[in-house]
């Protein structure tokens, strides 16, 4: 008894933690390919019609899991005040300028430029939270990142560019885009975070709200014509269900199990999924600038969680950042 009983044990953790790798392994694929599915969908798409698929399909998909888990839906108006905001910030801001983007920079590009997420939060942090002070490390992490984010677009190709018109204002959208993720995130931690409700369901209500204010701007916004051949309707099915609602199943898995620092690694991963698939899937090109940049990027944003450099245990107010790369490092 005394020997088995331990082994059990161990054969649990190990199972469950093996379960959890499997999931932060599948957001990372699943979050690294929304890059390569809006690039898809934009072949019969408009921008705003692509957004438009996917978060009412991610929504349809979490109130599916709300209705299977028995969830309830949060009935303070307060809450669904504040999540009409972060559904804004976090869903329809940044994934209408992502897709836009996409129009003129190739995904590969637009999946490395997600991983500036900690980084627009590190800068937004004494804007929202007034009350944190960045301290050396983050602001050492936040001046490196900046190179990164500078070596990453770089200026120096876009001097006498042909497509300077539509490159520029597409890589400037992309760094709009976590900037909306980082201030949402930082909201979420201000305005949300002590509320009752779980990752799911407060989740579930920032994509039903976003879905109301998508639907209501999509007569003037998602107009075009439409083309929906099957890697179209594949791409949006994927994009929305998986990569907006199911893969929530999986952050959820991860944050609880490893913690929201840990977790935020996923960041570091999805722009090489993304690179890889655009480069493999739809042939495209990366500059030797693109990856160097990226990785710059990375290091700015563990020198600002003390992963570099760290001299002494990182004081709890240190995981504002990987606390919020680890909610928005989705497309």
């Amino acid at each position: 008894m005394s020997v088995v009983a331990p082994r059990l044990g161990l054969m649990h953790s190990t199972g469950k933690s093996s379960t959890t790798l499997l999931a932060f392994l599948a957001l990372s694929l699943v979050w690294g390919a929304s890059f390569l599915f809006i690039k898809v969908g934009l072949e019969g798409l408009s921008p705003a019609q692509v957004v438009l698929g996917r978060i009412l399909l991610g929504a349809l998909a979490l109130a599916v899991i709300m209705l299977v888990t028995r969830r309830r839906w949060p009935r303070e108006p307060r809450v669904w005040g504040h999540m009409i905001v972060v559904g804004i910030f976090f869903c329809a801001l940044p994934f209408t300028l992502f897709a836009w983007a996409e129009q003129y920079v190739p995904s590969s590009l637009a999946s490395i430029y997600n991983a500036t997420t900690p980084i627009m939060t590190l800068l937004l942090t004494p804007l929202v939270l007034r009350s944190e002070r960045l301290g050396r490390a983050r602001i050492l992490g936040l001046f490196v990142g900046i190179v990164g984010v500078v070596v990453l677009s770089g200026p120096w190709q876009l001097i006498g560019a042909a497509d300077l018109s539509t490159t520029l204002p597409a890589q400037l959208a992309c760094l709009g885009a976590t900037v909306s993720y980082g201030f949402a995130g930082l909201y979420l931690r201000r305005f949300v975070s002590g509320l009752p409700y779980d990752s799911i369901t407060l989740s579930s209500v920032q994509l039903a709200m976003a879905a109301a204010v998508v639907l209501v701007m999509a007569p003037f916004t998602a107009r075009g014509p439409v083309t929906l051949s099957l890697p179209v309707v594949l791409s949006i099915v994927a994009l929305g269900v998986l990569g907006t609602g199911v893969a929530y199943i999986w952050f959820t898995r991860v944050i609880r199990a490893w913690g929201p620092v840990r977790a935020s690694t996923v960041t570091y991963l999805t722009p090489v999924v993304g690179v890889v698939l655009g480069v493999l899937v739809l042939g495209e090109g990366v500059q030797w600038y693109e990856p160097i940049g990226g990785a710059i990027v990375v290091l700015g944003i563990l020198v600002s969680q003390g992963v570099v450099l760290r001299r002494r245990p990182v004081p709890e107010v240190q995981d504002v950042a990987g606390e919020t790369a680890s909610s928005t490092v989705r497309a």
